[in-house]
């Protein structure tokens, strides 16, 4: 898939670098859908994106349409792995740094996220190779 295609990005994990990375895909207009393991921590997330947006309202960083078309069309959030990573085209990890969960992860995305998907991780210490070899995906 080219890079310019994407459109879609899911962010699984709605904790402090999961609701950050959601934002930033947000603000670059892309649409995200943004799961945590239950409905109330991915609401949380969704939570502190909002609070944060709130600021930029008021800061005159982006107008108040972008915020509304952000809150309104293009974040939704779940608990359920399938519907978060439906129709993705890149699908970005960013649960607690525990090998054993990124490759259980991994290997639900593997049969959820579509065939085209881009399969990342936010690790900052853990081997992407370990991790990419739970998928049958290319690396």
């Amino acid at each position: 898939m080219d890079v310019n295609e994407l459109k879609v990005v899911a962010v699984i994990g709605a904790g402090d670098m999961g609701h950050g990375i959601a934002e930033s895909a947000l603000l670059a207009g892309f649409r995200v859908c943004l799961r945590d393991v239950t409905p109330e921590l991915a609401a949380r997330g969704a939570a502190r994106i909002w609070e944060s947006l709130r600021k930029f309202v008021e800061k005159g960083r982006i107008r108040q349409e972008h915020h509304d078309l952000i809150r309104h069309e293009l974040l939704s959030v779940t608990a359920d792995l399938g519907e978060a990573v439906r129709g993705a085209d890149l699908v970005i990890e960013a649960v607690p740094e525990l090998m054993d969960l990124k490759k259980k992860l991994f290997r639900e995305l593997d049969t959820l996220a579509p065939p085209h998907a881009i399969l990342a991780s936010n690790t900052s210490t853990m081997s992407i190779t370990e991790i990419a070899g739970a998928t049958g995906r290319p690396g």
